[in-house]
């Protein structure tokens, strides 16, 4: 019998062997299970137990003596679903951990500088913050470019909602010639002030700042993210930001 199936559901070989033994000696008590199945007398016990925890074994006791028998196969497409529902269950949480692992990566790496390349590179720059913010704190963003690919811009849509779930608070200024229909966007999104910068300028680079963290930003066709971990430079950043901040306006949808 070809047993690959089985050991791609998660069965171990001692608990495949230990399986298909009982399987065709049907009740039987660990002596036979032995010999049919030559596993050492020392893990039988334990072999048994996981087998009983998945479902997949029972036993019965008869003059003191346990009796192992299998259970309906059925059990066995049974156990594989809830193994695929714990999986997927898994791996939710683990692209949580995603973020922090991350956060935790770039620490370990430098504590001064980093940079991130591509579009998943600048997500990554981004998502540090959630590392560092808590509920209530805030993060800028200074000189947002007036054109960005739209798979950014579903980006920063998905992010917003996951930031009000952080109870993150962020200011925001764009380029002057960026889309009033993109500003709305972002202001409807709790917690989020998005202005435009009170410059005619073209500044391609964005600039993210939060605590010590500066991200200097650029969504070309590869893209590029440099962190810097300073709090020198990013209070620095901050001033440059709060003084253009101070001069903006609040955003007014414009009639055509």
């Amino acid at each position: 019998m070809k047993t690959d199936s089985l050991r791609e559901a998660g069965l171990t070989e001692g608990e495949i062997k230990v399986y298909l033994a009982l399987t065709e000696l049907g009740s039987s008590t660990t002596g036979p299970i032995l010999e049919k199945c030559g596993i050492a007398r020392s893990i039988i016990y334990l072999i048994l137990e996981k087998l009983i925890q998945k479902g997949l074994v029972s036993y019965i006791i008869k003059d003191k003596t346990k009796y192992y028998q299998t259970t309906d196969p059925i059990k066995l497409l049974e156990y594989v679903e809830e193994r695929e529902k714990r999986l997927e269950e898994n791996k939710k949480e683990i692209e949580n951990l995603l973020p922090q692992l991350r956060a935790k990566q770039i620490m370990s790496k430098t504590k001064e500088a980093q940079i991130f390349e591509g579009f998943k590179g600048i997500q990554t720059a981004h998502e540090f913050m959630y590392s560092k913010l808590k509920k209530g704190d805030e993060y800028f963003y200074l000189g947002i470019p007036a054109f960005q690919e739209e798979k950014y811009h579903l980006y920063w849509q998905r992010d917003h909602r996951r930031r009000i779930k952080e109870g993150i608070k962020c200011r925001l200024l764009f380029n002057k010639g960026t889309d009033q229909k993109i500003l709305k966007n972002r202001n409807s999104f709790k917690g989020c002030n998005a202005r435009y910068i009170p410059l005619d300028i073209n500044t391609p680079a964005w600039i993210l700042g939060y605590k010590d963290v500066i991200v200097i930003g650029l969504q070309s066709d590869k893209g590029i993210a440099i962190m810097i971990i300073n709090q020198d430079i990013a209070n620095s950043f901050k001033a440059y930001f709060e003084y253009f901040w101070i001069k903006s306006k609040p955003f007014k949808l414009q009639k055509s």
